[in-house]
């Protein structure tokens, strides 16, 4: 597949789950890939291979999201190295659960730092070096519209952060010929949710959010991964500010 060829992506939070896969399928599709990560060396350093082993073209970015300084250095960097830059890919996110009673305040500066700030700032960075065609693609939740349990309204209100900034976007950067999505994907079988389940004392028969879910089952990281290459692709050039849900049926 060459859908891609010849354009440069940037992920952000690429080395596990849903970015990860992200970052292996547009190299599959043609692209050279830069990813960034937090802590995650060598899972960074492992996509790199996986995609240099089938032939593709990728570096990893040591990048705190919640750094601007870094988020912009990461982008130069992508920049300077692949000399140009065709597609991004806002990622990178967190999720602290919790009340309104006992959420810290400095819990939520990290939530909006990461989830809403850094993805702006990579976003207003990133479309300085886009040409006509351009794509911004932003990974949001279906948790902006639909929060089925207690302790999600930080994590929702930054998704729907993500949801109207998007939308705005793609009004301004729409005449420049770059196009603004917003991927929402409800629960995926990732490392975080995994650890998130066990947290809570959970298994798969007493998960609340599965029993919603209408396919009765959690959503795979390539089957995001596969919706986020064809926004990235030619044939959704007339797709643009759109909050796409890809969450099995939850929120039907």
């Amino acid at each position: 597949m060459d859908r891609l060829k010849d354009k440069v992506a940037l992920v952000t939070g690429g080395s596990r789950g849903i970015g990860a896969a992200v970052a292996k399928r547009l190299a599959r599709e043609g692209a050279t890939v830069a990813i960034t990560y937090t802590s995650s060396g060598d899972s960074a350093n492992a996509v790199v291979a996986a995609i240099e082993a089938d032939h593709g073209r990728a570096m990893a970015i040591h990048a705190d999201s919640a750094d601007i300084d870094a988020v912009r250095a990461a982008v130069a960097a992508t920049v300077e190295r692949f000399q140009r830059l065709d597609v991004l890919v806002n990622n990178a996110g967190i999720a602290k659960l919790g009340t309104i009673t006992d959420y810290s305040l400095e819990d939520l500066d990290r939530m909006i730092a990461v989830n809403v700030k850094g993805l702006f700032v990579a976003t207003q960075e990133a479309v300085r070096h886009m040409e006509e065609g351009g794509r911004v693609i932003n990974i949001g939740s279906i948790s902006s519209e639909f929060m089925p349990i207690a302790g999600g309204s930080v994590y929702a209100m930054t998704k729907a952060a993500v949801a109207g900034l998007t939308r705005g976007l793609a009004r301004d950067l729409g005449p420049r010929g770059i196009t603004v999505n917003n991927v929402q994907p409800g629960r995926v079988d990732t490392e975080m949710t995994r650890s998130s389940r066990e947290s809570a004392g959970d298994d798969l028969a007493s998960d609340k959010v599965l029993q919603m879910i209408a396919v009765h089952r959690y959503g795979t990281c390539d089957e995001v991964a596969g919706l986020i290459a064809y926004l990235a692709g030619p044939e959704a050039a007339f797709v643009t500010g759109a909050n796409l849900r890809i969450d099995g049926g939850t929120s039907a």
